[in-house]
């Protein structure tokens, strides 16, 4: 993992028959990103973005229908170092807008990032970071 990693929530959805993929982001410490195993629960920087994100989308679905455009990993938590944030996740988010592949948008994400999460929730129940894939 690289010296700065970032933690980053995404969703993709299709918003009145556009496919849209917002984002919301926090930079780790290094300690908190280092983890034994790859599948630990994120945390409370992993379910404040997720709100974030969800409530983001919630206001949004006031103009626009809304649905979600993959199943279950529409909603996704991923780690990955900064780098790839911002040269490499830019032109991936670009090019499933454009083309809608997304299983090749899933695959090329899952190559970028160290970890994964697909984020659910059940009837009473807090979140649930899931490992992804």
């Amino acid at each position: 993992m690289a010296d700065a990693p970032y933690l980053v929530a995404l969703a993709l959805v299709d918003k009145s028959g556009q496919r849209s993929l917002p984002l919301a982001g926090k930079s780790l410490s290094t300690a908190a990103a280092t983890s034994a195993d790859p599948a630990a629960d994120p945390g409370e920087d992993g379910r404040t973005l997720a709100l974030e994100l969800l409530l983001r989308l919630w206001q949004g679905s006031d103009e626009q229908s809304l649905r979600r455009a993959a199943g279950d990993p529409s909603l996704l938590l991923v780690e990955l170092p900064l780098e790839v944030m911002s040269e490499q996740l830019p032109l991936l988010k670009a090019q499933w807008i454009a083309s809608g592949d997304t299983p090749a948008f899933l695959a090329r994400l899952q190559a970028l990032v160290g970890r994964a999460w697909r984020i659910t929730i059940a009837r009473y129940e807090p979140l649930t970071f899931v490992a992804w894939p």
